[in-house]
């Protein structure tokens, strides 16, 4: 009563290999993506916020106090 000897099944390496491919594509593009926001923050951090870029453009729009009219 011995068992035949197992075949192995070329679908099953097939479908780990493929797997593992999509696994990496995503982990490349949530690297990249973490990467790229990084650097804009870090291109943008000297740049003043835009509710202060707005206050400044407000009142540079207003006339000056007793200006004639």
């Amino acid at each position: 009563m011995t068992k035949p000897p197992r075949t192995k099944n070329p679908t099953f390496g097939i479908a780990v290999f493929i797997v593992v491919a999509i696994l990496f594509v995503i982990a490349t593009l949530i690297y990249n993506a973490i990467r790229g926001k990084h650097e804009f923050e870090s291109q943008n951090a000297q740049v003043p916020s835009v509710t202060s870029a707005a206050a400044a453009a407000a009142n540079a729009m207003k006339p000056a106090s007793g200006a004639a009219q």
